[in-house]
């Protein structure tokens, strides 16, 4: 079971969306929500993770909200140099973006993230001083096949040997079985907790801090479902999907987490 004193943390992964004149009614919402009825650090940690080319904008729009801003993604480059297109830990510093995803399956399925990639983007990411929300989870044929407790300890292990004893207090871990994403399952709150017991279990055997690290759970997370996976032991909080992308939806997820301190 988790510690009494995790904070959940709920962040809406806007992946590839939406257009400007979206974002910007978006965020509006999202400000109305959450400076009219205020969440307070202490119950929940809020944030939001746009795409690259809006981070300093949705940054500098809800400064003055509870709501973090963070990035979808970094660079396996650590600094500058020569290379197109990508954006390091160190520039995302730089720039006040204190939060990344990393690992997160559509990365690596659809973009090859291997896991020496990604072991490649929690090491810089974490020696640049972001706080890493490190996404694992399995798919329906590994779940099916008896392999998804084994799938996702070893992504767990995978960065295991990247992440100094002090860097773990900076790594949020977000469970999403692949095959609830988008597509409108829900691992059921028992099979959630199940899962999330074992990461609690495997994260323990590696660092003292297992006990204190929040774990996440992400896939179809809606209001509708909200309330009962909150109420589970080791469930911390959500990454959310689609849900996200409605200012209303995405408040009243985080009120349930919220509410469990």
């Amino acid at each position: 079971m988790s510690g009494s004193t995790i904070i959940p943390w709920v962040v809406g992964n806007w992946k590839m969306n939406p257009l400007q004149a979206n974002a910007q009614q978006l965020i509006q919402d999202l400000k109305q929500y959450f400076t009219q009825e205020q969440i307070s650090a202490q119950s929940c940690h809020i944030g939001v993770a746009p795409v690259s080319i809006a981070l300093l904008n949705v940054r500098a729009q809800l400064c003055d909200t509870p709501i973090k801003t963070v990035a979808q993604d970094v660079s396996r480059i650590a600094g500058l140099g020569a290379y197109t297109g990508e954006v390091s830990a160190e520039l995302l510093k730089d720039s006040g973006i204190q939060f990344v995803l990393v690992g997160h399956s559509e990365r690596r399925e659809i973009f090859a993230d291997t896991a020496e990639i990604v072991k490649q983007k929690v090491q810089h990411a974490l020696s640049a001083g972001l706080t890493v929300i490190y996404c694992v989870g399995e798919s329906l044929e590994q779940r099916e096949s008896g392999q998804a407790e084994q799938v996702v300890l070893q992504q767990i292990c995978d960065i295991a040997t990247v992440v100094q004893a002090e860097q773990w207090q900076k790594i949020v871990i977000a469970y999403e079985p692949i095959w609830a994403i988008g597509t409108g399952k829900t691992a059921s709150p028992e099979d959630a907790q199940t899962m999330h017991a074992k990461i609690r279990e495997g994260l323990s055997q590696i660092t003292d801090q297992g006990k204190n690290i929040a774990i996440l759970y992400g896939g179809s997370v809606k209001p509708e479902n909200a309330v009962e996976l909150a109420a589970c032991p080791d469930i911390n909080g959500a990454l959310v999907g689609g849900a996200s992308l409605n200012a209303e939806s995405f408040y009243q997820i985080a009120q349930a987490f919220a509410k469990t301190q």
